[in-house]
C-alpha cells in the first residue's frame, strides 16, 4: 500500500506541475493535461502525459501574412519555427518583411551593409520594428542565436560569416524560440526557398519617363509542402500592407511637336 500511494502521489505532482507549465508557458506545449479533480485517487495512470516535440512558441502564435501576390505561393504564411530562403531580389524580401511588421511583428536584419532604411520604409517596412545589424563580425553565429532569442523575424544576408554547422543549429533555434528565419543567400535545409528570376521592367520610354515597376517570376521550391515546385508572376515592388496599388498600364509622357521628345 505504501508503495502505492507513493507512486500515486508521485504521478498527481507531476501532472500538476505540468499543468502550471502549460498555464505559465515555461515548456513546450502539452496535448493533453487531465484535471487532477477528474482522475480518480488510485488511478495514477490516468496523469501520465505526453509531450509533444512542437514549441509552445510555435504552435500557440500564428504564422505571419505574406504580400497577397505570395499567398499561392505560401499558403501557410511566413511561418514560425522555419526557416524561408529569398534569393535574387531585395525588393522581394523586404515585402516579405514589411507585411509581417505591419501584422505587429519585430525584425531584424544581419549581415546586409547595402541595406538602407529608406529603402525599406519605402518598401511599407514599420521603422519603429525594425532594426539594423550590418556587419555582426567574427561572432555573427552569436549575434543572430541570441536575436532568434527574442526577435520575431531574423533576416541573414550575406555579411553574416557562417559555417554550415551554424546553420544547422540556427534552424533549430528558430524552430525552438518560435521565430521565423528568413535568409538572403542559399542555406541547407530550408523549408521554402523563393527564387526571382530577372526582371522586366516597365515605365521607361524611347528615351524618356523612369523605371517604375518590375514584373520577375518568383519560383517556391523547398521541403514538405513546398517539395513541389511553382512558381508565379509578381510585380515588384508591393503594395504597402493595407494599401491598394492599382497596377494598370503605364502612361508615358506624349511626345513634343516637331519630333522631338520631352525627357527628364
Amino acid at each position: 500500500m505504501t508503495g502505492t500511494s507513493t507512486v500515486d502521489r508521485a504521478a498527481r505532482a507531476r501532472a500538476a506541475l505540468a499543468a502550471a507549465e502549460l498555464r505559465t508557458g515555461a515548456r513546450t506545449v502539452l496535448s493533453e493535461v487531465p484535471s487532477l479533480d477528474a482522475v480518480p485517487p488510485d488511478d495514477a495512470s490516468a496523469l501520465t502525459v505526453e509531450l509533444p516535440r512542437t514549441s509552445l512558441l510555435t504552435s500557440e502564435r500564428p504564422p505571419l501574412p505574406v504580400p497577397p501576390p505570395l499567398a499561392e505561393l505560401m499558403p501557410d504564411g511566413l511561418r514560425r519555427g522555419a526557416t524561408t530562403s529569398v534569393l535574387g531580389s531585395t525588393s522581394l524580401v523586404l515585402g516579405v518583411l514589411a507585411h509581417a511588421c505591419a501584422s505587429g511583428a519585430w525584425a531584424v536584419a544581419v549581415g546586409h551593409p547595402r541595406l538602407g532604411l529608406l529603402a525599406a520604409a519605402q518598401a511599407g517596412v514599420d521603422l519603429a520594428r525594425f532594426a539594423l545589424v550590418p556587419d555582426p563580425g567574427a561572432d555573427a553565429a552569436l549575434v543572430l542565436a541570441a536575436l532568434v532569442d527574442g526577435i520575431d523575424v531574423v533576416l541573414v544576408g550575406p555579411g553574416a560569416p557562417l559555417a554550415d554547422a551554424d546553420r544547422r543549429r540556427l534552424s533549430a533555434r528558430a524552430r525552438e524560440r518560435g521565430a521565423a528565419l528568413l535568409t538572403t543567400t542559399t542555406w541547407p535545409g530550408a523549408a521554402v526557398v523563393l527564387d526571382a528570376g530577372p526582371a522586366r521592367w516597365s515605365g521607361v520610354g524611347a528615351g524618356d519617363g523612369r523605371l517604375r515597376t518590375s514584373e520577375v517570376q518568383v519560383r517556391r521550391t523547398g521541403r514538405g509542402s513546398a517539395a513541389v515546385p511553382s512558381s508565379v508572376d509578381v510585380v515588384l515592388p508591393f503594395a504597402p500592407p493595407g494599401e491598394h496599388v492599382p497596377r494598370g498600364p503605364v502612361r508615358r509622357r506624349p511626345r513634343a511637336a516637331g519630333g522631338l521628345r520631352l525627357v527628364g
